[in-house]
């Protein structure tokens, strides 16, 4: 096995040097460095992390907590992406991941599992975050961003959903909508914000929405919004336009409205929310808010890993980060009718 005094005498410098070269410390010239790791890739050198550990008192390993309540893991449009981004930016600085639970981990709860796994910090999405072992989880001395989610003294970044809900909101009255329902998600902060921006957007233009235009629902649950858009079209005065939570729901919206006889938009318009692959390949296309999932990821990794390696510095933020528009076919403009 290769060690750091084997690359140390291949290249005729101290141990110390070879050292500080390989953990990219300042005090060690760039040419230098990239002189020793190339001789350490050549020699087939790989760090112990243990010994790191030991040196550095850091794991260089980052815990992931998600736990989606509707179950469907890593296939979820918007987190899987988000995730993604995340893990490809933590590798980059040389950082692992492992995902922290509580379910499959003999009882542990998740503040004990990632002490257990001797996480440096912790990325929380998608989760109860009034489930009390989150609360204990924010509330310990593990580094910890959130996303889509604000605790006190915690970084969080956040899809700008008041915007992006606002933005829908514009498109559909610019096109002379006017009685627009709105199929919501279960209640998280999430729901609040995209709500009250829905009724505010609203009302700037004077448009009140009836209550009965508003369904709590599921995100990512098509079924239950079948069901609402049906409920939706029964009414005595029915939306021209129903708002989903997420483009996978807004799916179960077009199968009741085809299996009521309907068609997009000549019959009735449709929005979605997250700009999914599946907005995109649907027929008619959906428009929709695209979340932007790569920088939400890249963001929260280089916050988080800022945060471990310079607790002292680092500003406890909310950063919020925009979204984009999606303009697809599933809007009528109805304005010739008003």
């Amino acid at each position: 096995m290769v060690s750091l005094k084997d690359i140390a005498q291949k290249c005729g410098v101290s141990i110390a040097t070879v050292s500080k070269s390989l953990n990219d410390l300042n005090d060690v010239s760039v040419e230098t460095k990239e002189r020793i790791k190339q001789v350490a890739r050549e020699m087939g050198y790989f760090p112990n992390s243990s010994a790191r550990a030991l040196k550095t008192n850091r794991t260089h390993n980052i815990g992931v907590l998600f736990v989606d309540q509707s179950q469907s893991g890593l296939t979820h449009d918007y987190f899987a992406q988000v995730l993604d981004s995340f893990k490809r930016t933590v590798e980059l600085r040389g950082y692992d991941i492992t995902f922290i639970n509580s379910t499959h981990n003999n009882g542990m709860t998740y503040l004990e599992h990632s002490r257990y796994r001797g996480v440096d910090g912790i990325v929380i999405a998608c989760v109860d975050f009034s489930d009390p072992q989150i609360i204990e989880l924010v509330n310990c001395d593990i580094p910890v961003v959130t996303i889509d989610h604000v605790f006190d003294y915690r970084i969080a970044v956040l899809s700008d959903n008041i915007q992006g809900m606002h933005d829908l909101v514009e498109y559909a009255y610019a096109k002379g909508h006017r009685k627009i329902a709105y199929i919501t998600g279960e209640d998280t902060m999430v729901t609040r914000n995209r709500v009250g921006s829905f009724i505010r957007s609203l009302e700037k233009h004077l448009v009140v929405t009836p209550d009965e235009y508003i369904k709590k629902s599921s995100y990512r649950n098509p079924d239950k919004a079948y069901m609402f858009t049906k409920e939706l079209l029964n009414l005595k005065n029915p939306p021209t336009l129903i708002m989903y939570p997420d483009d996978y729901s807004a799916v179960g919206g077009y199968n009741a409205l085809r299996d009521e006889g309907l068609k997009v938009p000549d019959d009735i318009s449709i929005l979605g929310y997250d700009g999914s692959y599946i907005s995109q390949i649907i027929s008619p296309k959906l428009t929709t808010l695209k979340q932007n999932t790569e920088e939400i990821g890249k963001v929260s990794a280089s916050k988080l890993i800022h945060l471990i390696e310079n607790p002292k510095t680092t500003l406890i933020q909310r950063l919020v980060i925009d979204g984009m528009l999606l303009e697809g076919e599933s809007v009528a403009d109805i304005r010739m009718y008003e």
